[in-house]
């Protein structure tokens, strides 16, 4: 080694505790939502495409679907055309693809801080959290049911996080509220705990209007009138049901211009069949008839094409993630969803593993490279998800939200800029010299290359003299650090207090129900 060499490596040894001490020192920084630099991965050719949207058809038009339990459905449906015999819709060919052109291409859904409202669509891509679990669990606590103080630090993380653009909706069940009430607690805590945008209440229609009077409060009835300031998910009981809440939901969200997600929820070789092709075409009827329906509530709906599809292991019958079929049936909705020129939501850091471990690592990232590259526009579920969704988990939430920083990296594609092109750089070294030194990377190396804030790169001796820390008790730790730094955005007080007086008269016109 060169004695010029030697004095470099020397200069970049000092300055590292300087760089790690800048890198890991607290800003409430957070990223506009992501524009894709890169093509989309398209696994089906123009003949593919073409079968699988002339068989989902065919699955309308002669199978049909069911809306149960609910006549004004039934009644819309006949009045727009189609064949309706008790619960069942069958949907003459071309009709629901008719219905579905007046849905709008791209979302804007608004952030009570304009700085963070995203767009969705096009070659965006918005990052969710987890939504869902009744489970919680961390290294103190363990696995145990969730309340409502783990789903408020969870909307503090969230608003922590730099990467994630959206605050999500249901981040785990807080089982300590009744169930006809805690929708009102979350909505709160979404809504005072953080100024990202969020989704609405599904689980009853009378809640979803509780959501929209509330986003009344926040926005001011005329805004929300007029602009899009929720998104929620409407999940269909695959194979082919549409339940009448959900649907009332639908409803209550579209009557309303609130965006909604119309995903079928499906474990392929349970719900629907367990090749590829024939699970896209299921995905598609679904999707269609769906989003069609939307549409008949009210033309110009904002709608996102949703497909939430997992794989299932055929000897314990239990979900699988991360799975080849999986994501080639991503990539093929995402197609089809492009080709109706609508939204696409889909990917996240899905898992079956019980703990934040390698098995959770490869699952998740094999699922959100998939997501970015199949031209997901809103990916729920992209940190925080454990145990096939029955676990919201502390530290795999900060683990997969550190990597999310990755896919706006990935995605930002190759600069060729002149800076980038580093001709003068390989000009200065010539042969057999080294860049540590040069005025390109010097000038260069602070945004050269994407910063984890919680993976170690110490070396052995360092990492093993500090406690030898595997990532579960370095995520542990990144989730104190980060509650120890929450700043509350500010919130109107008048506002607050409106929103407050909401939720306790809500809560107090009725008696606790269990479901």
């Amino acid at each position: 080694m060169t004695e010029n060499t030697q004095k470099s490596l020397r200069r970049t040894r000092r300055g590292g505790d300087a760089r790690r001490a800048e890198r890991t020192s607290f800003t409430n920084e957070f990223s506009r939502f992501i524009t894709r630099n890169i093509p989309n991965f398209e696994v089906l050719n123009a003949e593919a495409l073409e079968i699988i949207e002339h068989n989902a058809e065919t699955v309308l038009e002669q199978i049909g679907v069911k809306f149960v339990d609910n006549p004004e459905a039934m009644r819309i449906w006949k009045e727009a055309g189609a064949d309706v015999n008790g619960e069942t819709v069958k949907i003459p060919r071309g009709l629901a693809r008719s219905l579905c052109k007046t849905a709008p291409s791209k979302i804007i859904q608004h952030a009570r801080n304009p700085d963070r409202t995203v767009e969705i669509g096009g070659n965006n891509l918005v990052l969710a959290p987890v939504y869902g679990p009744p489970f919680v669990r961390d290294i103190e606590g363990g696995r145990r049911y969730a309340t409502m103080a783990d789903f408020e630090k969870f909307v503090k993380l969230g608003y922590m996080s730099k990467w994630l653009h959206h605050s999500g909706g249901t981040l785990c069940e807080p089982t300590d509220v009744a169930v006809n009430k805690r929708h009102l607690d979350m909505l709160y805590a979404h809504m005072s705990l953080s100024d990202k945008p969020f989704m609405g209440s599904v689980t009853e229609p009378s809640r979803a209007q509780d959501a929209v009077d509330m986003c009344k409060i926040l926005f001011g009835a005329d805004f929300v009138n007029k602009n899009t300031v929720m998104t929620s998910l409407i999940n269909i009981n695959s194979p082919l049901v549409f339940d009448s809440i959900m649907m009332g939901a639908l409803e209550i969200y579209a009557k309303n211009n609130q965006a909604c997600i119309v995903s079928p929820f499906i474990v392929g070789g349970a719900m629907s069949p367990v090749t590829v092709a024939g699970t896209l075409t299921q995905v598609l009827a679904e999707a269609l008839a769906g989003i069609a329906f939307s549409q008949l509530i009210r033309p110009g709906a904002p709608i996102i094409f949703g497909a939430f599809v997992t794989s299932i292991d055929m000897n314990s019958g239990a979900p699988t993630f991360g799975t080849p079929e999986a994501s080639k049936i991503l990539f093929g909705a995402g197609q089809l969803a492009r080709r109706l020129n609508l939204p696409f939501r889909s990917g996240g850091a899905l898992c079956g593993s019980k703990l934040p471990d390698a098995q959770a690592a490869y699952e998740s990232m094999s699922t959100l490279q998939a997501g970015l590259l199949g031209g997901v526009n809103f990916m729920l579920h992209s940190c925080g998800w454990l145990e096939g969704g029955l676990v919201s988990s502390f530290e795999k939430f900060v683990m997969d939200a550190d990597q999310l920083g990755m896919l706006h990296s990935l995605a930002s594609g190759v600069d060729l800029s002149i800076n980038s092109q580093a001709l003068d750089a390989i000009n200065e070294v010539g042969p057999g010299g080294h860049y540590l030194g040069c005025t390109h990377t010097q000038s260069n190396f602070k945004d050269a290359f994407w910063k984890s804030n919680l993976l170690d790169y110490k070396p052995f001796e360092t990492w093993s003299e500090e406690g030898a820390h595997d990532t579960t008790s370095l995520a542990s730790k990144r989730v104190r650090y980060l509650m120890e730094h929450y700043q509350k955005p500010p919130l109107d007080k008048a506002t607050d207090e409106c929103l407050r007086n909401f939720v306790e008269e809500k809560k107090a016109s009725q008696p606790d129900k269990a479901f």
